[in-house]
């Protein structure tokens, strides 16, 4: 029998809940940056109206905040050198590319290029939090960048937003430690991509949820550490959920509705409609968030300042809330040296550069 209309459906918005984070943002800008808030730099390389709009609300969102932002439209062939650049400036504290820009298409350096793109941003300056460091410890569930525990890493925005918006409806237990504060419950995540759906599944795990991670050809259990493939169903692990995230690219995917059971929180990713809205107001207690953008740029925005902090306060050429330079000539003031992960991590390039040097200098020698 069809189920009926029910008054308790939810539709949460999330431009209304990333609200609280805008307000801090803006108090913090205000009361800590003075004349010199941090910069973001956004690299447009692409005719994609998802990363164009995805950059309007970026530029739209950081003017409200008094944030610097600047959009720079390049061709694809010149975007690895803007980037290379904008990774050398010092007046560039946050650094964002719009992809796609050159999807699965492989790279000089192995990969994909996008793929090497995203490893190519800095550490100190990638507000997404996709490159090769970040993502190493969101799997690891390594929380800070140095062993004192003054720098927390950043999170990747997407997978933030979703976190931020289950927070929002109680999803995660306060009460219980760090860490712990998804554990007894159940979310199923329908896309595992390298971007989103792989680093939010793992994000909930580690948080204590048992997550199901749906991808077009299988289906995996993900808890803190592990991933175990599954011959579950997706009708039966929606149908387990108390979460169901969804961000498949394509309009031709729905979720059946009949998978969703009483009391589910919903939470569409996707820049298309991956379930229909009026199947939801048919189920009781219904949560459904049709959108993420907004909390997706107010977590963009959060992890800028959190860079600032960890990287550039007190780097040359970096102002204090008065306008006073706080320039310092000693490398201990400097976060960077103050962090022995970055510390061992600059070593190593600088090690791996004189090896190569030596190597080229040998091989020219035999020829």
């Amino acid at each position: 029998a069809p189920r009926s209309i029910m008054a308790n459906y939810k539709k949460i918005s999330a431009k209304a809940a990333s609200e609280p984070y805008r307000e801090e943002i803006r108090s913090a800008i205000e009361n800590n940056y003075g004349t010199r808030p941090p910069k973001l730099l956004g690299l447009l390389a692409n005719d994609d109206p998802a990363a164009k709009s995805y950059a309007d609300w970026t530029g739209k969102a950081c003017e409200d905040d008094k944030i610097e932002y600047e959009l720079r439209e390049v061709q694809k062939e010149n975007l690895e050198a803007a980037l290379h650049a904008a990774n050398d400036d010092p007046t560039i504290h946050g650094i964002i590319i719009y992809y796609p820009v050159f999807g699965a298409e492989p790279s000089f350096y192995g990969g994909c290029m996008d793929d090497y793109l995203r490893d190519s941003i800095s550490p100190t300056k990638d507000v997404e939090g996709l490159c090769h460091t970040y993502r190493s410890n969101l799997y690891r569930n390594v929380r800070y960048m140095d062993e004192a525990k003054t720098q927390k890493c950043v999170l990747p925005c997407t997978p933030l937003s979703v976190v931020k918006l289950l927070e929002s409806q109680g999803e995660y237990d306060m009460s219980k430690p760090s860490g712990n504060r998804l554990a007894g419950k159940t979310i199923t995540v329908v896309n595992r991509s390298e971007v989103v759906g792989r680093p939010l599944a793992a994000l909930l795990a580690n948080d204590g949820a048992t997550v199901y991670s749906v991808d077009i050809d299988s289906i995996y259990v993900m808890q803190r550490g592990r991933m175990v493939r599954t011959d579950k169903t997706q009708e039966n692990a929606c149908l387990e959920s108390d979460v169901i995230v969804l961000g498949v690219p394509s309009k031709a995917y729905k979720l059946n509705p009949a998978w969703i059971s009483p009391n589910t929180m919903i939470v569409n990713v996707a820049s298309f409609k991956n379930v229909d809205e009026d199947s939801l107001k048919k189920i009781d207690n219904v949560k459904y968030v049709p959108l993420v953008g907004k909390m997706t740029v107010a977590m963009l925005e959060r992890n800028l300042l959190r860079l600032y902090e960890n990287f550039h306060r007190g780097a040359t050429g970096t102002e204090g809330p008065s306008g006073s330079s706080t320039n310092s000539s000693k490398a201990g003031s400097d976060p960077l040296f103050n962090s022995p992960t970055m510390f061992w991590s600059l070593m190593t390039c600088v090690a791996c550069t004189v090896v190569s040097s030596i190597t080229t200098v040998y091989l020219a020698n035999r020829r």
